[in-house]
């Protein structure tokens, strides 16, 4: 992303009883005096500001003063200190090459108790305040900011408290009477910080430009762009049940976009991300540059392809196509909070314990892991935004839902974290998808799945199934006062004859659906897993996920056509490339 992008985004991002929860407060507050001074000179100097500020605060609000307030029960901080370095091009030429830091602090303050405090409900988002935190080490300033955080977090908190107490004397029983938040266990773990950005800027300058040269050999792309985003971030979390984490995080991304637009009008585009933990772990540059020679011969195509016509019936999915399906249509609706509410669909809420897939599927979710084969998973972590330590969740073993993926907001029947509190900065975490696998007993070779998908639409009388190569994203409505459906939008469909002709490229291909039905049409899966690494936006911000899937075989899809547009092809030729007229 550009720089302004990068500092927008960081500033967005970078039990029952009272004498029982008294008794958890006081455990915090002891490992957190200890953590705040036997421990200060093994401590990162952030880390140690932010235990001791966390400490004298929560300690002293609700208790000092002629106005009494009710104290919080549970105070935290997590800090984002990331540097970035951004190098663009555009028609082959530098247009942007920086590097920015910032540093992004989020305060949660939580006032009640567990049972109910003052996030309940549609005041979730009362309690995190977010600031811009100064950088450096000048402790001074850092405990100034975060004082007036705190603060300031404390009386949105204490407004919205009392808001929520009013609410629940007036308003009828919830359909889920869960607490608020989970009681957990406190974490300790004191990484290294990440080292600063170091890259070799002037050889990337020269690589991106080139990268984006490439697509000069296509007259028809009217736009092009690549970018190196190469970002370094330490998270700093720490709470007042005694948590104290310093958790690294490395990224290096290359996105290649590439537009044109049909003589119709339509606007078509083709991308393609690279990702790996550091920039050596990139592609060589001869890869880079022929898969960008291949987003441009595919676009050239898709001007002159056909515009597809409503479909429905057999349909075949690569690998990364199948895994942005999965965690668009299926991993959306196991994210924990989406079983509780009254305005949640909570598609598969009643069915823990039942059957949701085909017999020979089985869907994980596992952050712990790093890599699948050789390719780096951008939705790895260590701990999740809670402060929680990452763990795998089998949530679905052949074909049968078994649980959810959960933050510290409890839901009927799970009560726990299970380590996937995620969100960007100035969000509330939720339980979010890190690393979505799924894996399959039912499985042949991707040429076998496609003698079946031409098997299955002359069963059904189809003159051709659907070949679905490439798909950029997609959306799922999880809202009960919606139809619970899902759009995902293909790059690069084909149609696939019955009668041996070749394989036809068509455009402006929509596949929609509703959940239930699309998950049972599964018939197998190919023998090769494929990931898809990308950023998933959601009520708790925009966070990196990835997604590992086999090609699919699916009995019926339905499809339609995308809005075509009414803009026409540019009116002027393009220039050629010494700039003079083509």
């Amino acid at each position: 992303m550009v720089l302004s992008e990068f500092a927008s985004r960081t500033q967005k991002e970078f039990r029952a009883a009272s004498g029982r929860r008294v008794s958890c407060a006081a455990l915090g507050l002891l490992m957190l005096a200890s953590a705040s001074s036997a421990q200060t000179q093994s401590n990162p100097p952030l880390l140690d500001a932010m235990t001791t500020e966390l400490h004298r605060a929560f300690t002293s609000l609700g208790k000092t003063g002629n106005d009494k307030q009710p104290p919080p029960y549970f105070l935290s901080y997590t800090v984002r200190d990331a540097q970035a370095a951004v190098v663009r091009a555009q028609f082959g030429a530098l247009v942007d090459s920086s590097m920015a830091q910032a540093r992004i602090a989020d305060v949660q303050v939580r006032i009640g108790d567990p049972k109910l405090d003052n996030t309940h409900g549609d005041h979730r988002g009362s309690a995190v305040n977010t600031v811009q935190l100064p950088l450096g080490e000048d402790r001074g300033a850092i405990v100034r900011t975060l004082w007036l955080a705190t603060n300031g977090g404390y009386a949105t908190a204490l407004d919205n408290y009392l808001r929520v107490q009013t609410e629940a004397q007036v308003r009828a029983k919830e359909e889920d009477s869960s607490p608020d938040f989970s009681q957990e266990t406190s974490q300790s773990s004191t990484g290294s910080a990440a080292a600063p950005v170091a890259i070799d800027r002037p050889v990337w300058e020269k690589r991106i430009a080139a990268l984006s040269r490439t697509f000069r050999e296509f007259p028809d792309v009217y736009q092009n762009m690549t970018q190196l985003t190469v970002e370094n971030e330490t998270d700093y979390f720490a709470s007042s049940e005694g948590s104290h984490i310093v958790a690294p995080h490395l990224s290096a991304r290359i996105v290649v976009l590439a537009v044109t637009r049909a003589e119709d009008g339509m606007d078509l585009f083709r991308s393609q991300t690279f990702e790996a933990e550091t920039a050596d772990g990139l592609p060589s540059q001869a890869d880079l540059e022929a898969a960008a020679r291949e987003l441009g011969k595919s676009l050239e195509a898709l001007r002159k392809a056909p515009v597809t016509e409503p479909f429905d019936g057999p349909a075949m999915l690569s690998g990364r196509a199948a895994a942005v399906f999965f965690h668009e249509v299926l991993g959306h609706r196991l994210e924990g909070q989406r079983q509780r509410g009254d305005e949640e669909g909570q598609t598969f809420t009643k069915d823990i314990g039942k059957d949701i897939l085909p017999s020979f599927l089985s869907v994980a979710d596992d952050p712990t892991v790093t890599r699948f084969g050789s390719t780096w998973l951008s939705g790895s972590y260590a701990f999740d935004d809670e402060g929680q330590k990452a763990r795998r969740v089998e949530l679905i073993q052949d074909g049968v839902l078994k649980t959810f993926l959960m933050s510290r907001l409890p839901i009927a029947s799970f009560s726990a974290s299970n380590g996937h509190g995620r969100a960007q900065s100035g969000h509330v975490p939720t339980g979010r998808q890190g690393n979505l696998i799924v894996t399959s007993t039912k499985t042949v070779p991707d040429a076998e799945l496609r003698k079946q998908l031409i098997e299955e639409a002359k069963k059904q009388g189809k003159p051709y199934g659907l070949y679905f190569e490439d798909i950029s994203s997609g959306f799922a409505v999880t809202t009960r006062s919606s139809p619970q459906a899902f759009q995902v939008i293909p790059l690069v469909v084909y149609r696939v004859y019955v009668d041996g002709r070749p394989d036809e490229l068509v455009r402006g291909v929509s596949i929609v659906g509703t959940p239930l039905a699309a998950m049972k049409r599964i018939l197998a899966t190919g023998d090769k897993s494929e990931v898809f690494n990308g950023e998933c936006g959601a009520e708790s911000g925009s966070i990196p996920v990835s997604a590992v899937a086999p090609a699919m075989l699916v009995s019926e899809m339905e499809t339609q056509r995308q809005p075509q547009g009414t803009a026409r092809p540019p009116i002027l030729p393009i220039p050629s490339s010494t700039g003079g007229a083509k």
